[in-house]
């Protein structure tokens, strides 16, 4: 995988725009990557401003394909955010958290001793079609000008309004109990993490998001993404 580097960048591409694919690292926002870019276009080109977005926001303890827009590309922002995505990761069986990941202590536990692989993968193709689904209380959706993380935080509770989602492909690709391995392809707006709970307390126990990382956007893919790091 090539690392990305500004000396990469036109001045073409600044009159004209471009897109990059980029592999996030692990612990980065979506907005660290995008202003980074910036930074390095910005310190290269000697312009005070330049245009810089992505499409779509990956959560920081995910990695994986990032769409990052610069100057008149990010006209097609919006249309990259409907792109379907494709993921694979983890769930952690037995124990859940607040925020459905690793970002929060775990509070409770379960015994996953009665589940094995045969559950899991009769559960998984149920999983799969148009549904309706909450986000975790720990999302960046905004309330009254506020993110609901920020609430969450605080303690203070909010209805989270369900949201319609589809999920094309859910496939089981390995278990090594308590881990899920996993391989999901679902379209905007779907939760990984909520997916993670609800096929925890569907197998009478626990499960949060142990690991992520986002494969495809559309036809793009994370095997053309560069490294930022």
């Amino acid at each position: 995988m090539q690392k990305y580097s500004a000396d990469n960048i036109s001045d073409d591409n600044i009159i004209n725009g471009k897109t990059l694919l980029i592999d996030k690292p692990l612990n980065w926002t979506s907005f660290d990557a995008v202003k980074y870019i910036r930074r390095s276009l910005t310190s290269k080109f000697k312009i005070k401003k330049i245009k810089v977005g992505h499409a779509g926001t990956l959560d920081p303890l995910a990695s994986g394909l990032l769409i990052i827009c610069i100057g008149k590309q990010t006209k097609k922002i919006s249309e990259y955010q409907n792109l379907p995505k494709s993921y694979t990761g983890r769930f952690k069986l037995g124990e859940s958290t607040p925020s459905y990941d690793r970002e929060t202590e775990v509070n409770k536990s379960f015994s996953y001793s009665h589940i094995n692989e045969s559950d899991l993968h009769n559960l998984a193709k149920k999983f799969i079609g148009k549904k309706m689904q909450k986000p975790p209380v720990y999302s960046a959706i905004k309330k009254d000008g506020k993110r609901m993380y920020e609430y969450a935080r605080k303690n203070i509770k909010i209805e989270i309004q369900e949201r319609k989602i589809e999920i094309y492909e859910f496939e089981i690709t390995n278990f090594s109990s308590p881990y899920v391995e996993f391989i999901i392809k679902c379209s905007k707006g779907t939760y990984i993490r909520s997916i993670a709970n609800d096929f925890g307390q569907r197998l009478n126990s626990g499960s949060f998001l142990y690991e992520l990382r986002r494969t495809g956007i559309g036809d793009f893919s994370i095997l053309n993404a560069l490294k930022i790091q």
